[in-house]
């Protein structure tokens, strides 16, 4: 029985993996034990939870395998100074210390961290490279015998967009474009120059975009991006400060767009809202021409995508509709912490030389590969804290939350393995009614505490997807956006026709309009029976009581904060938050049953929420 422990970290949302003869039997993101949004650290914690799962102890680990290469990552660092020098000094100073003390060293650093944790140090520390651990989560756990490859993100240690031949269990690299030229850290410098926060903030500027116009996409590529027919770019270096300074966007780039950056939480204007359009779609278009160009190039039918630009979901859905590929499967952690499960993969497939079997839709059991709680659990801890609770049998449990999401009740819904990856999917998520004209503001407003423009995904049922969207294919991890079906919508007046903007927020779009995005779009979950019955289930339960198999789903967490992962997380988000219903698996939580509020001191210091 050979057990491969696959490690992401020190850069930004370390996570583990444990693959064990080549079955995914655990995933997890360190944030979620930590409660630190996107921790870098080492991810002792997600470990822990990883070798629990199995029973085993850490000396039962056959291989532990790191993701990328850290000297490769250092000798991009030094070139890309030295070939910028003087400029960069600040930047050099700041970087060093940290990469002195425990980047550099990694291999000395994770064993000293496993022996300190773990009382063990492991026979085998392998290390993978970034884009290669990237281009094996998507290859491996694909539904796809031979497929085309790609991998877009920032930068690994020097490739930013990879392409590669993935045939049985071999995984060959076809072309790289290398660092600076980098398509995410274009889109992060958008994400940056519009006051969002680089590496959290992209989601926010893909949902802000279809609320402005297109207006600056040849500025861009006038001036930032030397953009080839093929696909293939380079990024005008003049423009940018990320390879010589603390910042994304230099002068040069703030005078090009007529102003300095966005200060954080200051208001939205026009121009945010169209440079984030602009950018989206400039974004989109070397996605389709990559995705072109790979399939002329290999012939492979099918594609898979990974690293941080496969997050953006609205350029894998035209990627979709409009390339040339008869399907695309993207994996869900597509950033780093998905690294880990690639770099497993791997050794799995290379190192070990063992052959691979493609499972139908894929073999990543939904993402659901975090911790989960038994009733056992569960009763105790709500009987130890005195906290009121119902609990049902199935037959009245779907009944009673499907009622109360018919009543427009906002449910935390707590159930099953965690999800892998940062789309909640129906095991740690917030739900409600995708008919109700004020769920979208109610959630974002008084439930997640975040910017009013950002829209929620449907969670439908698989087999009636194309009865409300444009869309007939499996989209289980949330990654794929399509627009609401045609007979669906409401077309706006013609006073609301002179509107743009954020003028058209409450304007309900379709008659699912807390899904239903400003451009009549949605970030689409198909709902499996396979692989979360009991959410299944609940949409079928609620279909019976509405006439409706979509509901809003989003993730069970507050602005600034991961996903929730434990129990005690999740009553914590309940009394902090306007949720009327909290679901711990078969215990439902009514709000005015509480005795106590998330504003009594005591209650606080009792469950350590200081």
């Amino acid at each position: 029985m050979t057990c491969i422990l696959g490690l992401s970290g020190y850069y930004h949302d370390a996570a583990a993996c444990l693959v064990e003869e080549g079955e995914i039997v655990s995933a997890a993101q360190e944030e979620r034990f930590t409660r630190k949004k996107h921790d870098a650290r080492f991810p002792k914690n997600a470990i822990a939870y990883c070798l629990q799962e199995r029973k085993i102890s850490l000396s039962q680990i056959d291989a532990v395998v790191f993701y990328e290469k850290p000297f490769v990552k250092f000798e991009r660092l030094l070139e890309t100074y030295l070939s910028y020098a003087p400029k960069g000094i600040t930047s050099f100073l700041t970087a060093m210390p940290v990469w002195l003390k425990e980047k550099l060293f990694l291999k000395n650093t994770l064993i000293k961290e496993l022996k300190t944790h773990f009382g063990f140090a492991p026979v085998k520390l392998l290390f993978s490279e970034h884009h290669l651990s990237h281009a094996a989560s998507a290859f491996f756990p694909s539904p796809y015998l031979n497929a085309a490859v790609l991998c877009l993100d920032g930068v690994g240690e020097w490739s930013t967009s990879t392409a590669w031949l993935g045939k049985e269990n071999r995984l060959t690299p076809l072309w790289e474009i290398r660092f600076p030229h980098s398509l995410g850290l274009l889109y992060s410098a958008f994400t940056y120059y519009t006051g969002f926060k680089v590496n959290s903030g992209e989601y926010k500027v893909m949902g802000l975009a279809p609320y402005g116009r297109p207006v600056y996409v040849q500025k861009i590529l006038d001036h930032l991006i030397d953009l080839k027919e093929d696909g293939t770019f380079r990024l005008n270096q003049d423009y940018f400060n990320y390879c010589t300074g603390l910042t994304m966007t230099g002068k040069k780039f703030s005078s090009l767009f007529e102003g300095p950056a966005r200060q954080p939480e200051s208001p939205l204007t026009q121009k945010e809202m169209d440079l984030a359009r602009s950018v989206q779609e400039v974004t989109e278009e070397i996605v389709l021409r990559l995705g072109r160009t790979l399939h002329r190039e290999t012939g492979m039918d099918y594609l898979c995508l990974a690293g941080g630009v496969a997050l953006n979901c609205v350029a894998n859905g035209r990627l979709l509709r409009e390339g040339p590929f008869k399907g695309v499967w993207i994996q869900p952690a597509a950033g780093d912490a998905g690294g880990a499960l690639g770099a497993a993969l791997e050794t799995w497939h290379r190192y070990y030389n063992k052959p691979r079997i493609p499972q139908k839709g894929d073999s990543l059991k939904g993402s659901y590969l975090g911790p989960s709680y038994s009733h056992d659990d569960i009763r105790h801890f709500l009987d130890s804290s005195r906290i009121p609770y119902h609990f049902y049998s199935d037959d009245l449990f779907f009944e009673q939350v499907a009622d109360d999401l018919a009543q427009e009740k906002v449910v935390g819904w707590f159930s099953g393995r965690m999800e892998f990856g940062p789309r909640a999917l129906g095991a740690r998520s917030i739900i409600g009614d995708a008919r109700s004209t004020k769920m979208q503001s109610v959630m974002n407003l008084k439930i997640k505490y975040r910017e009013s423009f950002r829209p929620f995904a449907p969670a439908v049922l698989r087999e009636k997807v194309s009865d409300y969207f444009e869309i007939d294919c499996d989209s289980p991890y949330m990654l794929l956006v399509a627009p609401v079906k045609k007979e669906r919508q409401i077309r706006l007046t013609e006073d609301d026709q002179k509107k743009w903007g954020i003028d058209l927020l409450n304007i309900p779009k379709s008659d699912i309009p807390a899904v239903t995005h400003v451009d009549y779009s949605a970030r689409i979950q198909t709902v499996h029976r396979e692989t979360n019955p009991r959410f299944y289930r609940l949409i079928q339960e609620f279909e019976k009581k509405s006439g409706c198999p979509v509901i809003v789903n989003t993730s069970f967490n507050v602005r600034g904060e991961p996903i929730v992962c434990s129990l005690e997380d999740a009553y914590r988000c309940f009394m902090r938050t306007e949720m009327d219903i909290l679901v711990l698996e078969n215990f439902v939580l009514d709000k005015k049953d509480q005795p106590k509020t998330a504003d009594d001191k005591d209650w606080m210091k009792e469950f350590e929420l200081d």
